[in-house]
């Protein structure tokens, strides 16, 4: 096996490792999330927030990129039509990382690993401006409306 150049590798070679980020991030667009170790974390985060990146474009040549990076049609068809615009208001930052105990076997550091898809807080601030700005026109042409009401009960 040669020496890998950068960091220590996941399995025992670069296909190996290839395959098992493969497999990480599609358990996790299938699950949502997924216990693992921190070292696989730490590798399986830059390559989901890709995928998820390149489904939210949603072009052929993106959609075809992603399905050779994940085996399962399945998954990529999952990700590109139900996850890509649940993230559409998300300018990344897509997953989620929470530090858990160690593991009991091998006391291997785990990490719980899973996709955000709660909104963000501006959207939930724009949404909220947008509400009030709303309230306040409907509140506008009522209050018109009794005005116009008024004016006709003083005309009698």
């Amino acid at each position: 096996m040669p020496t890998p150049k950068k960091g220590a590798r996941l399995g025992g070679s670069a296909s190996n490792q290839k395959h098992i980020v493969s497999n990480l991030a599609m358990s996790l667009f299938e699950h949502g999330a997924i216990k693992t170790t921190e070292a696989k974390a730490k590798v399986l985060r830059p390559y989901a927030e890709k995928l998820i990146t390149k489904a939210k474009k949603g072009t052929v040549a993106d959609r075809r990129a992603v399905a050779a990076e994940l085996p399962s049609k399945e998954i990529v068809a999952y990700l590109f039509n139900e996850l890509a615009p649940k993230f559409a208001n998300r300018e990344g930052g897509y997953t989620r990382s929470i530090k858990l105990e160690n593991r009991s076997g091998d006391n291997a550091p785990m990490t719980h690993i899973s996709l955000v898809l709660e909104e963000t807080v501006s959207t939930e601030a724009t949404r909220a401006a947008r509400a009030a700005a709303s309230k306040q026109a409907e509140e506008a042409p009522a209050e018109e409306t009794t005005e116009v009401e008024a004016e006709k009960q003083d005309e009698k």
